[in-house]
């Protein structure tokens, strides 16, 4: 008798996407974008409405106004007759000024402090740890106060100035340097210097390539020393080699010639940068520790010397281990750099807030000291990333 199968054809589930987290993942994240944008609409539009209620204007077309103040220290010209964003434009510079200044000094001295905390003279590692200890632990606003308080202002006044070096004179009003005359070929002498570092740095590059391939190293560090010397001087020669100083004298209660850095610009560089170094110093301390001393005790062994094993051996690894924070460091020292205002230097956020009193633009203003710092923090963490990448250790 033959058997009749009666079991009835498979029918295809539907798919149920409900379940698909590749589908549910782009759910999720089109309601957050759409959220974000909505309240951001939301915000923006319940402020225009309050704005217009209250008759205040908005837009950026006070930047075409006259600025009416003057700023006492600009690297660029400026007057009581240039516009708003003239005025924004020295206060950009001057605040780049203190963070690109801040940012090498605060390396050098970090480093620097990093290194002698591991020395073992028992005297300058108990300094070097002092000084960390205590930079670290004092607010950066209350060091700026110290400093400017003090110490800068607390300085005698032009005829009782201080002369520490030939040329360069201290007092309450700032510190005045010589400079060199004006003449055309210093313009050429910082050309030169310029290609002298690219060059320095191509043959560098070449050089290291070279020795992957053949394993023969060149004298790369020498010979760019001598191209960054060399080449500037040269030039220096070529052009007459002129010698005559602009050096800062006494005229009146005043100081006429040189260069003069104010007090409050002193003030906020030397706060930033003693505050940062004291972190910088323990990022480089415990960078070098994080290399394990089998590497030291490898080299002693080949017979390299001391300076050799720490330029060689140590640094290198260390590096891969201090870049990533020193990222971090130098993003604090930008940002903290909007503290100037406290002691009246004139940077970006200062100028921004005159700007918002004399002008009620106050949302315009925010924005804009928000951008500029978002930019230029982007960039720093951008280099510093590019920067992390060619140091890293790469995965064979």
């Amino acid at each position: 008798m033959a058997i009749v199968d009666r079991a009835q054809p498979a029918v295809p589930k539907p798919v149920s996407f409900i379940y698909d987290p590749r589908l549910r993942g782009l759910v999720y994240q089109v309601l957050v974008v759409g959220l974000v944008f909505g309240g951001a609409w939301y915000l923006a539009s319940n402020a225009l409405e309050n704005l217009a209620r209250q008759s205040i204007t908005t837009g950026f077309g006070f930047l075409t106004h006259r600025a009416s103040f003057d700023i006492t220290q600009h690297l660029i010209s400026y007057s009581a007759a240039s516009d708003y964003l003239r005025a924004l434009e020295v206060g950009f510079l001057n605040t780049m000024l203190v963070a690109i200044l801040g940012i090498v000094l605060a390396t050098v001295l970090g480093t620097t402090v990093g290194m002698l905390r591991l020395t073992k003279n028992w005297m300058v590692g108990r300094i070097a740890a002092a000084y960390v200890e205590l930079a670290r632990n004092l607010p950066l606003l209350l060091q700026l106060f110290f400093w400017y308080g003090f110490v800068t202002i607390s300085l005698p006044g032009p005829r009782e100035a201080l002369r520490p070096l030939p040329g360069v004179i201290l007092s309450n009003r700032g510190l005045m340097l010589p400079v060199p005359q004006s003449a055309p070929i210093w313009v050429w002498v910082a050309v030169a210097l310029l290609v002298a570092l690219g060059l320095a740095i191509g043959f560098r590059i070449w050089a290291r390539r070279r020795q992957d391939r053949t394993g023969r190293p060149l004298p790369s560090g020498l010979v760019a020393a001598i191209t960054i010397v060399a080449l500037p001087t040269l030039t220096w020669l070529l052009g007459g080699a002129p010698t005559e100083m602009d050096t800062p004298k006494l005229a009146g209660f005043a100081f006429d010639g040189g260069v003069t850095l104010s007090p409050e610009f002193v003030t906020i560089l030397f706060g930033l940068v003693i505050y940062t170094a004291a972190f910088i110093a323990e990022v480089v301390r415990a960078g070098i520790l994080a290399v394990n001393w089998g590497q030291s005790e490898a080299a002693l062994a080949l017979g390299l010397k001391r300076g050799q094993i720490l330029r060689l051996v140590v640094v290198p690894q260390a590096f891969r281990v201090i870049v990533p924070q020193l990222t971090s460091e130098f993003l604090n020292l930008t940002k903290n750099s909007s503290l100037a205002v406290a002691v009246g230097y004139p940077d970006l956020v200062s100028i921004t807030n005159t700007t918002i009193n004399q002008t009620g633009q106050a949302i315009e203003g925010i924005s804009i000291i928000m951008i500029v710092y978002l930019t230029i923090s982007l960039l720093i963490s951008g280099f510093m990333n590019w920067f992390n990448a060619r140091v890293a250790l790469t995965e064979r």
